[in-house]
């Protein structure tokens, strides 16, 4: 047995969780991941009104609202038999567009960038070399002068003659893992203070149609409610935001990445994990049934296969306990998934983790951007074969297999962000029209009805996202969430088969286990969810090494 490494919690992230890994000659051997809160939404669901459940359900997390929101509509829709207007589609669609951008650009800048960027190292750049990199890596596109960065490098170092970094305090600067110079990082310091001005922009445009943020209002069964908001003056306003985002998404997140990912093509190879992949698709183009109308697609890929995509089938999605703290010793379909806590204390040869362990048909998957982007490669579709080839070309004729890996799972999120907010703009075009048509139908008449069951679908940032409701009496009687997390951080399932998190671990290199940055790098690539502060225990003293991470 080699030496344990005990990550509690995992900070950057939303929620709390936890990693503990096995490490033998310098590279991780085995690894487990425990989520450490347990909630109980599935239990507090029950004997409301279906038509409340998108209001509650959004609350499962603070960031991912809308999907959330938006899932379990369909869920309830699924169930009445609803079939919303063209135009509530839309709405849904550019509500959802605004919560993808939003997300991406703040999980690369103030989530993960810190993983690949020396902070500290930027103080020794020379401003007038950034600049001329910043130009260089984009040249018709907005331009910086060494002043821009003299004054971001100023601030810096006006944090650390105070004696404190402020928000990038408590960090592993220095760590041998870092690779880019000086001025690639002060490059990348300065993008993360203007993403954290641009976010407020995708807010903005979240809130025109959604009523607000981050927990939308205009969001209701059968459709949406923002017919006030549908004007040509609303409509701008949202395309003047959106063309801000689209600008920074087109002209410093994309070639951020592109300089980037060069230094660090050894992580290509590295945290590739499982060699499934599961996407339930996402964004409808026209009113028609789905899976077949999703821009990105539904579907399976197999053993790293990406040159076909299976179909994907709900009914072959079981979720195991045998390694969670709950009761059951049988998986169960989330149709009729039970929510039973049973808390044992965490033991690595038990159960411990608040999540379920996921499976589809028997085999973990991996969900998430990486997912999306190689179903959508599999599936044939121009957008995204078009614009994966273009990258791997741009980064030197790599192969597409460079994909299944942390740095591959960093750069398809970034790849993702821009063929959304492409294709955002034809959405809103597409609602201009309806508004001018007169087109303005945005709610569907149902009844609900006494006794029915239903699924809705979608996908959260994080990956594929599933709400089941069971209706009875008018009332739900059962409800279960199917949420990314589960599916990537799950633990161990009845069959002993690791879950992403655990799985993409495994054989990541550990230069110093007092500074985990290797487990960090790969864990935060798949975005999951908070907390404050990291602790390293060493197994041969049992000293606890504390430290609080940016």
């Amino acid at each position: 047995m080699g030496e344990r490494i005990v990550v509690d919690p995992v900070t950057r992230i939303e929620g709390h969780l936890r990693i503990e890994v096995e490490v033998e000659n310098g590279k991780v051997t085995n690894a487990w991941s425990s989520g450490t809160l347990f909630r109980g939404f599935e239990i507090f669901m029950k004997d409301r009104d279906p038509r409340d459940a998108w209001y509650i359900a959004q609350r499962v997390c603070g960031v991912c609202t809308t999907v959330h929101a938006l899932t379990s509509l369909k869920a309830v829709e699924d169930a009445a038999g609803i079939e919303i207007p063209d135009t509530a589609r839309l709405v849904r669609n550019l509500i959802m567009a605004s919560q993808y951008l939003h997300d991406h650009i703040v999980h690369f800048y103030h989530l993960h960038a810190l993983d690949w960027v020396d902070v500290v190292s930027a103080l020794s750049a020379d401003p007038k070399k950034t600049a001329d990199l910043a130009n260089s890596i984009n040249p018709n596109g907005r331009r910086s002068g060494p002043g821009d960065f003299k004054a971001v490098q100023d601030r810096v170092k006006a944090f650390v003659n105070s004696g404190q970094l402020g928000p990038f305090d408590n960090a592993y600067w220095g760590h041998p893992a870092y690779k880019l110079p000086p001025e690639a990082n002060l490059m990348a310091v300065s993008h993360y203070l203007d993403a954290l001005k641009l976010q407020q922009s995708a807010v903005r445009m979240h809130a025109i149609f959604g009523g607000k943020n981050p927990h939308p209002q205009g969001y209701v069964v059968g459709g949406v409610t923002c017919i006030a908001d549908l004007t040509p003056d609303r409509i701008g306003e949202f395309l003047f935001l959106l063309e801000e985002v689209v600008d920074f998404v087109d002209n410093v997140y994309v070639p951020d990445v592109l300089a980037v990912a060069p230094f660090y093509l050894d992580w290509a190879g590295i945290g590739g994990g499982l060699k499934n992949y599961l996407a339930y698709g996402m964004l409808p183009q026209n009113t028609g049934k789905e899976p077949d109308n999703l821009f990105f697609p539904r579907g399976v890929v197999l053993d790293r296969d990406i040159s076909k995509a299976h179909p994907m089938e709900e009914k072959n999605i079981l979720e195991h306990v045998a390694h969670s703290f709950y009761e059951g010793d049988k998986p169960l379909h989330p149709s009729v998934g039970e929510t039973k806590p049973y808390y044992t204390d965490i033991d690595t040869e038990g159960k411990y983790s608040w999540l379920k362990s996921p499976r589809y048909d028997g085999k973990p998957m991996e969900v998430g951007p990486l997912s999306r982007m190689l179903v959508g490669y599999a599936s044939g579709r121009k957008e995204f074969v078009d614009l994966t080839n273009g990258v791997l070309q741009k980064l030197g004729g790599l192969p597409p297999s460079v994909l299944f890996s942390t740095l591959g799972r960093t750069a398809a999120r970034c790849l993702e962000t821009k063929i959304i907010s492409d294709k955002a703009k034809g959405w809103l075009m597409e609602l201009t029209e309806n508004v001018k048509r007169g087109n303005l139908e945005t709610f569907t008449p149902y009844k609900m009805p006494d006794s029915a069951q239903g699924f809705g679908m979608t996908e959260a940032p994080r990956g594929a996202l599933g709400h089941w409701i069971d209706i009875k009496g008018g009332k739900i009687n059962n409800y279960q969430l199917v949420v990314p997390t589960t599916w990537n951080g799950s633990p161990r399932d009845a069959m002993g088969q690791r879950g992403s998190y655990e799985e993409s671990l495994i054989g990541t290199p550990i230069a110093d286990p007092k500074k985990p940055l290797e487990i960090l790098r790969t864990i935060h690539s798949f975005d999951p969810c908070l907390a404050c502060s990291v602790h390293v225990i060493d197994p041969k003293t049992n000293e606890v090494y504390k430290f609080k991470a940016a």
